[in-house]
C-alpha cells in the first residue's frame, strides 16, 4: 500500500524527509510534508482503498481552480505542486495573526482576483464544492445559472436526505423562481473562489492566502457574502478596500441573503437540519431583499 510520502515523492520528484498527520476533512486526510530540500508541503490524501468513486474529480477540479485563480494579478492562492486523483500537493502557508493593514490588503486582492475575470458563468471543469458535486456547465447569464445550478441541486438534495419539509422546499423555491427580480444589475463573469468562509482565508503580513477553492465564473457579490456568512476578522476594512478597487453595484448588501442561499443549502446537504433555520430565514431576507 503506497505511503502519503510516496506519493508525494513521485508528484515531486523529490525525497521527503517527513510527513505530519494534521486530521481529516471529509473523506480525505491533510499532511504537512517537508522535502529533502526543506521545502514545506500541504497534502490532501484520499487514504488507499478508502472514498467513493465520484471523488476521484475532486483534486482534480482543485488543482485546475487553484491553476485558474492563479493566473490574476497578485493571486492570493497557493501553488499546485502536484496531483492525481487521489492526492493534491500544494505549497505550505505559515499564517499570521489578522491586521487591519493585512484585510485591507486582502480587499484589494480580491477584487484584482474577481476583476481578472472569466469567459463565462461557470468553468471548463467539473466542479466540486467540498465532497459534492458542483455543476459548472458554462452559461451567459447569472441568474438562471444560479437558480438552475447552484440553488436547486442542492435543494432537491437537502428535501431527499429529508433536512427540509415540503414548506422549507417551496419557500426556496420562491427564491428559484424570483432570481431574476432579485439579482441586481447584470455583471460581467467574475473569477471567484466560490466556497470564500472564513476557514479558507490563511492571513499573511500583506493579505491573505486563499485555499480549498470551488472556483468558477460567477457573481462577485458571492465571495464577499460567503466571507460573511460565519464571520471574518476585520470584514469590515476587507470590503471598503475592495469597494475602493472594484465598487460593488448599489443594493449589494440586500443581495447577501440570496448568495449566502447556496452555500447554506450546501451545508444543510452535508451536515443536515442543523443549517435549516438560517437557510431559511435566508431565503425569506432573499425575497424581502434583505430585510
Amino acid at each position: 500500500m503506497e505511503s502519503v510520502a510516496e506519493r508525494v515523492a513521485e508528484l515531486t520528484g523529490r525525497e521527503v524527509d517527513s510527513t505530519t498527520s494534521l486530521g481529516a476533512s471529509h473523506e480525505w486526510h491533510l499532511h504537512r510534508a517537508v522535502l529533502d530540500d526543506g521545502r514545506a508541503l500541504f497534502v490532501k490524501a484520499v487514504p488507499s482503498g478508502r472514498g467513493s468513486a465520484h471523488l476521484t474529480g475532486v483534486f482534480r477540479a482543485e488543482a485546475l481552480g487553484l491553476d485558474w485563480l492563479g493566473r490574476s494579478f497578485g493571486s492570493p492562492v497557493p501553488e499546485v505542486v502536484g496531483w492525481d486523483t487521489r492526492t493534491l500537493v500544494t505549497s505550505w502557508v505559515e499564517q499570521r495573526e489578522p491586521t487591519p493593514h493585512a484585510a485591507a490588503s486582502f480587499g484589494h486582492q480580491l477584487a484584482a482576483m474577481h476583476l481578472a475575470g472569466a469567459e463565462t458563468f461557470g468553468a471548463s471543469w467539473d466542479g466540486f464544492i467540498g465532497p459534492l458535486p458542483l455543476d459548472n456547465t458554462p452559461a451567459q447569464e447569472w441568474p438562471r445559472f444560479y437558480a438552475e445550478q447552484r440553488l436547486a441541486p442542492y435543494l432537491r438534495k437537502a428535501a431527499d436526505r429529508g433536512a427540509l419539509t415540503p414548506g422549507d422546499v417551496r419557500l426556496v423555491e420562491k427564491v428559484v423562481d424570483a432570481v431574476e427580480e432579485l439579482a441586481g444589475p447584470p455583471e460581467a463573469p467574475a473569477r471567484i473562489h466560490g466556497d470564500l468562509w472564513s476557514g479558507n482565508v490563511l492571513w499573511q503580513d500583506e493579505g491573505a492566502v486563499v485555499i480549498d477553492p470551488a472556483a468558477h465564473g460567477g457573481h462577485r457579490e458571492a465571495d464577499l457574502a460567503m466571507l460573511a456568512l460565519f464571520g471574518l476578522p476585520y470584514l469590515d476594512r476587507v470590503r471598503d478596500a475592495y469597494n475602493e478597487a472594484a465598487p460593488l453595484a448599489s443594493g449589494w448588501r440586500a443581495r447577501i441573503p440570496l448568495h449566502q442561499l447556496h452555500p447554506l443549502l450546501v451545508h444543510v446537504c452535508l451536515f443536515g437540519a442543523a443549517y435549516r433555520t438560517t437557510t431559511l430565514d435566508a431565503a425569506r431576507a432573499a425575497l424581502h431583499g434583505g430585510g
